[in-house]
């Protein structure tokens, strides 16, 4: 069964920093992408930036310039260190991670992991 934990979220000023950390365990198959997404309350949840197998990163507009995600494609870990802290980055973060896989001739078979999300919240 496929786990996806993640941590680091917290309470931090604006301006300030924060490190989120996620860990992918038990699939059978090759992790294609890692990706961090958020949800405000009232919001939809969007994509905040993403790691593809093929080293392509992604960022939503928002966040570019200020937070970097990183994969350890081995260990199946993906970290987002996020700097200069606004309040509208304030959400539940979930780490998401999504997999490829056929038998045969088969369709090819898309599975998505999404972990429990973890609070991040910036205020002063």
């Amino acid at each position: 069964q496929v786990q996806v934990v993640e941590s680091g979220g917290d309470l931090v000023r604006p301006g300030g920093s924060l490190t989120l950390s996620c860990a992918v365990t038990g699939s059978r198959f090759r992790i294609n992408t890692m990706a961090w997404h958020r949800q405000a309350p009232g919001k939809q949840r969007e994509l905040v930036a993403a790691a593809r197998v093929g080293g392509d990163m992604q960022y939503a507009a928002s966040v570019q310039g200020r937070f970097a995600i990183s994969r350890d494609r081995a260990k199946n870990t993906v970290t987002l260190l996020m700097d200069e802290l606004k309040p509208e980055d304030s959400g539940v973060y979930y780490c998401y991670a999504d997999s490829f896989h056929q038998y045969g001739a088969g369709p090819e078979i898309h599975d998505e992991y999404w972990g429990q999300g973890t609070q991040v919240t910036v205020s002063s």
